[in-house]
Order: C-alpha cells, then structure tokens, then sequence
C-alpha cells in the first residue's frame, strides 16, 4: 500500500537525515583518525604540567592551552580510541616541534617526564651541598637533619618536579654505601686502618687535596707510609675543616695561628687520622686509598701547574718547598 505524500515526504527527510549524518560521522572519524597522526606547529618545545588525578579530557585541554595540540577533540579521541584513558600519568612533560597527538599520548602514558640533572662535585662539604639541594629547581621539602660528613656519593642525579631533597639525601647515602661495598673487599693487604670509615676520612682528605685524578694514589701512598710511620699526616684541608667546621671556604692562605688551632682534625697537632670525614670524596679517591701506589715519599707540595712534586726525605721536600715559594712570589709579582 502506498504511503500518503506527507508519511513518503517525511519518511525521505529521516533517510537524507540519516545519511547526512552518517556522512557527517564518518567524515569527523577520518578528521579525528588522520589528525592523531598529524604533527603539531610548534616552533619550540613546551613544558607543560599535568596536574594528578585530570581526565582525558582535561589532559587535552591543558595540552592545548600550551599550543602542543591543535585540537583536543583529536587527542581525546586518540585516547579514547586506545582505551588507556585512566593509565595516562601525571607530571611535568617536555614535548618538542613537530609531535604528533598518538606521540604525545604515548609520552604520558609511559610517564616519561622532564628530568632535572643536580651535579654533587667531589669534595663538598655537607653544608655545601645541602646548599645545593635547597637551590635546586624543582624539588621539595626540607632536610631536617644534617647528612653526615664523608656518608653522601658526589654524582650526577637525575630527579623529576615534587621529587624531595630528602629522597634526594638517601640516594646519595644508598649511592655511597653501594660503591664502598664493591670497593671494601678488594682493598689492599696491610693497610693502616681497619674500617670502610677510616678508609672515608682518609678518602676525604685526599680527595681536597688533589684535584687530578692520575695523582690520588700517589697522594693516597704518602699518607699511608705516614700513617705506617706515626707520622704526623700535616694536611692543610684538614686544618681548614678544623677552622671552619666545613661551613664556609677560608678564603684566605692558613696562619700559624691556624696551624696551632688545636682540634682532633688539625693534623699538625695530632697524629692519626681526624675522627670523621672531611668532606664528600668520590669514587676515585675512594678507589685511591684502598691500593695506594707503593711509593717511598712523604711528602709533597704544589709544583706551580695544578699538580704536586713528592719527595722521600725532608731535604729534597725543603728543596720543593722552596721552589714553591720562588714561583708563587715571582706570578705575585706586577708584571713590567
């Protein structure tokens, strides 16, 4: 039976509806699909920060308010599409020129975040490198309690924004523990001390006193023949820890006054080793002392180009001291 003209006109509006939706469905789904693909405009890397417990939606949002996203509706279909909305992962992100929407989904469901990169040298004290923790960009929290001198592994760490200074602090202690625990039980026969701490406080003072690597087993086998000896170690890094409790440079060439500074660390006054640490000493220091070189000096002194000269007796010493002293008072002097 045919339909009156009004059912047959309204029965075509619904079927051209239909397919114009259809049309209009498939056409937004090829926009979305190939868009997820598309690489965005940015001219420079953008960092972004995605705040725990957002949706996808508000992921997308805040993506494209920073401009790494062209259009939100693309990254949430993206995402949707993928069925890993609830795994993509808070945090701070940089996302560089030319990423596409599927890239940027990728990135935060991996939680792959900006790092930031703290350098520790070796030889800080630790008032000096709680110093850097509190200036470091990105970190939280307090040190409640000063880390103890000698306990801290001088390194390259790698942390992400909201990471606290005090995980930061156990890192370094973890870092420190593990490196004397591989380093301890291949250590030379006979040394004169008997304790991964003594072997700290001799690590540290060896690591103030050279800054050249290829020199620290040789410092490092002077002062054990002096330990061996009963000698006196007369470390001038030493005397200044004693002055200045670590807390601040000298700033200024040692006194006699200081020399007679009397302190368990002053190492003028008293023979042995100082109660505690020095300072931080890396891994080569650590290495230097557990197989110092087997060397005859007893001596050394700065030789006027970054380095030492080592004597075995106290004449050829006096001879290097002077030396020393010649060089030091002629680059003093105005030039002509």
């Amino acid at each position: 039976m045919a339909l009156a003209a009004p059912y047959r006109r309204a029965l075509i509006w619904i079927v051209a509806s239909i397919a114009v939706a259809g049309v209009a469905i498939v056409a937004a789904w090829i926009y979305l699909d190939q868009n997820f693909e598309s690489a965005n405009g940015l001219e420079s890397p953008r960092t972004v920060m995605l705040a725990p417990g957002s949706s996808a939606w508000d992921i997308a949002e805040a993506l494209y308010a920073a401009g790494v996203l062209e259009d939100p509706n693309v990254f949430a279909f993206g995402v949707w599409r993928s069925g890993r909305g609830g795994a993509l992962k808070a945090g701070e992100y940089e996302f560089l020129p030319g990423i596409t929407p599927r890239e940027v989904m990728e990135i935060v469901l991996v939680g792959k975040g900006l790092d930031y990169r703290l350098t520790i040298p070796e030889g800080l004290t630790s008032t000096e490198i709680l110093r850097l923790l509190e200036a470091a960009e990105a970190l939280d929290g307090d040190v409640t309690e000063m880390p103890r001198e000698g306990a801290l592994l001088p390194e390259t760490y790698f942390y992400r924004r909201g990471d606290s200074r005090a995980d930061m602090i156990h890192r370094m202690e973890a870092g420190m523990h593990g490196v004397m625990a591989e380093l301890w039980p291949n250590r030379a026969d006979n040394l004169p001390f008997d304790t991964p701490e003594q072997a700290l406080v001799l690590a540290s003072i060896v690591e103030k006193e050279t800054a050249l690597a290829a020199e620290r087993r040789q410092v490092a086998g002077v002062f054990v023949n002096r330990l061996r000896k009963d000698m006196r170690l007369q470390s001038d890094p030493t005397v200044i820890f004693a002055v200045t409790g670590g807390e601040m440079a000298l700033g200024r060439p040692l006194s006699k006054a200081d020399l007679a500074f009397d302190s368990p660390f002053n190492t003028y006054r008293h023979t042995g080793l100082p109660p505690q640490p020095i300072a931080h000493p890396g891994r080569g220091s650590l290495a230097a002392v557990l197989n110092p070189l087997a060397t005859d000096s007893l001596y050394f002194v700065a030789d006027g180009s970054g380095g030492h000269a080592f004597a075995a007796t106290l004449a050829e010493h006096n001879k290097n001291v002077a030396r020393w002293r010649k060089l030091r008072k002629e680059n003093a002097a105005p030039k002509p």
